[in-house]
């Protein structure tokens, strides 16, 4: 049987003082009695305890930590953004602390909150559906990526969720596709909301068929966006090109074209993903750079723990359109 961890309670005991005084002596409080402080310290030293995280915090009013809520660490986007993130945070002596709010409004607020009682120096933010007015009463600096809150005036670091959707949508056409599909996440997210928007108001301008039938506005994840891909291939009159809004959906529109071998499909992506490419065609894609977006997030946070005001002024990050061959198919090529 492992022992007991040795609590502060034990170091009070052993060094003859209240559990309050021990506490005063870790955390650096300076109005102690010299003799008293020394007993405390023997009594750390002899019962091998450790100082925890929150007595550091407690010390130094908040901790050298940076807390990272993400609504999936599993999305290949927040997995780069997160590794940007922690490649700024450790040269300068900074933790982090990642957190998913695994898209449920009620874990959001508990996923804060909890991050906050920590005493976490700063936070980045990727909001799902919480109403984050309540962090208006919060000291601690907040930065939110990607989207914006619910609740609060304040910008964010996003890109141009509407016009990268509408370039890539009349980049397909121009390659003489009609029936163009898109697959995207729940509307009630800020992004695909905006990206359904520019795929919208691009084939509205092209004068193209916007068919229920050929949008999928519900695909969570890649394994729901092979299946929605599946049944699109399966209509009657099946869509000649698919956009799709999300890096993780569009791994699920891969495997579906390949599988099928269907690579007479036309193919965009808004987002960039490992092996896009190298795959037979390689991924036409809007690339919306997470570890861009991370860096801009990192440096505004790290000016705001440096006193610098919130702004309500949005950073937008630019996009790019990278043609690799997927997205440049004609709407009349043979199937391979």
């Amino acid at each position: 049987m492992s022992p007991s961890p040795v609590r502060l309670r034990d170091v009070a005991l052993a060094a003859g003082t209240s559990t309050k005084t021990a506490s005063r002596v870790i955390n650096g409080d300076a109005r102690v009695a010299t003799d008293t402080r020394h007993r405390v310290q023997e009594a750390v030293d002899q019962l091998g305890y450790q100082v925890d995280l929150m007595a550091r915090s407690l010390r130094k009013g908040v901790d050298d930590t940076v807390g990272i809520v993400v609504p999936t660490i599993g999305d290949p986007f927040f997995a780069k953004a997160i590794e940007e993130i922690e490649q700024m945070a450790l040269p300068r002596g900074i933790n982090l602390l990642v957190a998913s709010n695994s898209r449920d409004p009620k874990c959001e607020r508990k996923v804060v909150d909890g991050l906050l009682a920590r005493r976490v120096s700063g936070l980045i933010v990727t909001p799902f559906s919480t109403d984050y007015s309540f962090l208006e009463r919060v000291v601690t600096p907040v930065v939110f990526l990607d989207r914006h809150p619910k609740g609060m005036d304040v910008g964010a670091v996003i890109v141009d969720d509407e016009g990268g959707a509408y370039r890539i949508v009349m980049h397909l056409a121009s390659f003489g596709h009609r029936r163009i599909a898109l697959l995207t996440d729940d509307l009630t997210i800020e992004t695909s909301r905006l990206r359904r928007e520019g795929y919208v108001r691009a084939m509205f301008e092209l004068d193209l068929p916007i068919e229920q039938e050929l949008q999928a506005t519900w695909c969570v994840d890649a394994a729901q966006a092979e299946t929605c891909t599946n049944d699109m291939l399966d209509l009657d009159h099946p869509p000649t090109a698919i956009f799709s809004a999300r890096s993780e959906t569009s791994l699920g529109v891969v495997r579906a074209l390949h599988l099928r071998r269907r690579t007479d499909i036309a193919f965009a992506s808004f987002g960039d993903f490992a092996t896009a490419d190298v795959l037979s065609p390689a991924i036409t894609v809007i690339d919306h750079d997470p570890r861009t977006l991370a860096r801009r997030a990192m440096e505004m946070l790290s000016e705001r723990l440096d006193g610098a005001p919130a702004s309500p002024v949005d950073t937008i990050v630019a996009v790019e359109l990278i043609a690799r061959g997927s997205g440049e198919l004609p709407a009349l090529r043979a199937v391979s």
